[in-house]
């Protein structure tokens, strides 16, 4: 069966090669799309023109209906978005930590033991969100037992079921949290927060309900798809599950590789302040573009037949994490898990069969994007010790 991440032709490819843009309509309204990776990256860069000054206007499709706060660091510009950006980045780097790369790994190696013991599993629900779910509470130094509740969260924490009051949801579960940092002082992100001293103040409640929103919100879809597209892929490409399992040193590339491909992110919204012109576009002050992450991945002008998965492409200058001062704070967090990931496959898997699938579709008006699988059924051999 065929799978996403190398089975469709670019969506973006004719209009990036020949205008650089794609207006496409987001909730009523044109935004136009910036779609080379050498454009992209410069608007990354240009805050004063392409702004994160735009609270719950940053996600495409836009979230003032979910939300009430802020996400920090990613809803603010420089200077103040890298102060607040070092109030988080001890608890991202902690994806370096020995202990906690310790944790995520045995976390990884028994959801593939109880994958290959079983005649079938379905990689989104049984195997992916129990992975990011549990993996980020390490991350976050909390208990396992807490992942239970966000596993039930599903997909999207804002965006599957009913968007509105899981928003509303979140935020109450966000205020007990901090609620419970404040009164029991821990060694968690919450309890850390409630006592971060910003600025000669503390943080207020609402800066923290930006922090916890984007932590449970920005990364969980992304990990997720990254997650079921490389179970999908190498089912799909036994011979680049072979090329792994001869050199476990060629995972690093591999995970890069598999980060460009998927492009977890399709894009992310900039409003510009003043009026502009994007490609002979015009964007009246105000207005919202898009930086399309997914077509600068595919820029054949950068990448060399960039719509065939090589594992062993150098250099990899992708942009699936942002790029800039905005450059995505769970990078490392999401390269320990799809690398721990891959590792654990080679070592203990020898073969991954798709059963059933259902791809994961972005319709729009102007392109059609697959992206990862709503469902992967599939069954996991284990390899056999010599």
């Amino acid at each position: 069966m065929p799978c996403p991440i190398h089975s469709q032709p670019d969506p973006f490819g004719e209009a990036r090669r020949k205008d650089g843009i794609l207006v496409n309509e987001f909730q009523g309204k044109p935004v136009p799309m910036i779609l080379r990776h050498e454009d992209l990256r410069n608007a990354c860069k240009d805050w004063q023109t392409f702004s994160s000054d735009a609270p719950m206007r940053v996600p495409i499709p836009s979230e003032e209906n979910v939300r009430t706060v802020r996400q920090l660091p990613l809803e603010i510009d420089p200077p103040d978005h890298g102060d607040y950006r070092d109030v988080a980045e001890p608890f991202f780097a902690r994806a370096k930590n020995p202990e906690v790369i310790a944790r995520v790994e045995a976390l990884v190696r028994s959801l593939i033991a109880d994958a290959i013991g079983r005649e079938s599993i379905e990689v989104v629900r049984e195997f992916a969100i129990p992975l990011q779910s549990r993996a980020l509470a390490a991350l976050l130094n909390m208990p396992e037992s807490e992942a239970e509740v966000w596993i039930g969260w599903g997909m999207h924490v804002f965006r599957e079921g009913d968007g509105e009051n899981k928003g509303a949801a979140l935020e109450r579960y966000l205020n007990s949290l901090f609620d419970r940092g404040e009164a029991e002082p821990g060694e968690d992100f919450f309890s850390a927060l409630a006592a971060t001293e910003f600025r000669g103040r503390r943080l207020t409640r609402e800066e923290c309900l930006g922090y916890g929103s984007i932590m449970f919100a920005g990364g969980r879809d992304t990990v997720i798809n990254s997650i079921t597209g490389v179970i999908g892929h190498l089912a799909a490409s036994p011979a680049d599950f072979e090329y792994l399992r001869e050199d476990p040193k060629r995972i690093v590339n591999a995970s890069e590789e598999f980060f460009r491909a998927i492009s977890p992110v399709t894009h992310i919204g900039r409003v510009c302040p003043h009026s502009t012109e994007i490609h002979g576009v015009p964007v009246p002050a105000g207005s919202l573009v898009s930086l399309c992450f997914a077509s600068a991945n595919h820029d054949e002008t950068v990448f060399t037949q960039p719509e065939e998965v090589r594992l062993d492409r150098k250099p990899n200058p992708h942009v699936a994490f942002g790029f800039g001062p905005h450059l995505c704070l769970g990078a490392a967090h999401a390269r320990l898990v799809v690398r721990t990931l891959l590792k654990c496959l080679c070592e203990q898997v020898a073969s991954v069969t798709t059963l059933a699938s259902e791809e994961k579709v972005e319709r729009e008006e102007r392109y059609n994007r697959p992206l990862s699988f709503e469902r992967l059924d599939a069954r996991f051999v284990g390899r056999t010790r010599e």
